[in-house]
């Protein structure tokens, strides 16, 4: 007799359980579920249903503009990619919140809404997650998530305190950084005062102000 899958009544949500990749495919790829986010790593499954608010997104918002900006300023080529499903089949799949491909050799992904394929393609060079409720999770088995992934850099924000927790990552260990590797002489303190202002200032203010630093 074969045992049913399990459905999403049956399995605790912002923890990590675990499952197979089959059970795994199940809910990361249940139409139902599409306001869910999912990460999988080495037979262990994590699901997010978690509502995000006001912080969450203007925190993601704020993040996304300082590096694109300094991207753009600095002519360092960049692509962006919102909340975008990456997997590398029967191993691992993850979800981060914004994820960038930085440099002269771009990684262009099909132009289809079906997860990146990393068994075919690099993974993103910078991947940032915003913490409203999952602050250890993203700085501990996230983190390793990622640099088993072969991401060179990794930012967690915590939305309580406006502080990027940024580290260079390699196969074999973790460094906290206060300045981008992957986008030279980006200071984090620099981050840090964006999302500061983000809670009294518009976009426009904190875009010119941005901007007029990134030009000095």
């Amino acid at each position: 007799m074969v045992n049913p899958l399990p459905t999403i009544d049956t399995i605790p949500t912002d923890t990590w359980v675990e499952a197979t990749w089959e059970e795994f495919l199940t809910f990361a790829d249940d139409p139902t579920l599409e306001s869910g986010r999912f990460y999988y790593d080495q037979g262990y499954m994590r699901i997010e249903m978690a509502a995000l608010g006001f912080a969450h997104g203007r925190d993601n918002s704020i993040v996304s503009t300082v590096i694109v900006l300094y991207a753009a300023i600095k002519s360092i080529p960049i692509l962006e990619l919102t909340n975008t499903s990456f997997r590398k089949a029967k191993v691992r799949g993850t979800q981060p919140d914004i994820a960038f491909y930085i440099g002269t050799n771009l990684t262009f992904p099909p132009r289809n809404n079906s997860p990146v394929n990393l068994n075919e393609l690099a993974p993103p060079t910078l991947v940032v997650e915003i913490a409203a409720s999952s602050l250890e999770d993203d700085t501990e088995r996230k983190q390793k998530l990622y640099q088993r992934l072969g991401v060179q850099e990794y930012w967690v924000v915590d939305v309580n305190t406006s502080k990027v927790i940024a580290s260079s990552l390699s196969e074999t260990e973790s460094t906290s950084i206060r300045e981008s590797q992957v986008l030279p002489r980006l200071e984090i303190v620099l981050v840090e005062e964006a999302l500061r202002r983000s809670q009294t200032e518009d976009d426009g203010a904190i875009s010119r102000w941005l901007l007029a630093t990134f030009n000095q």
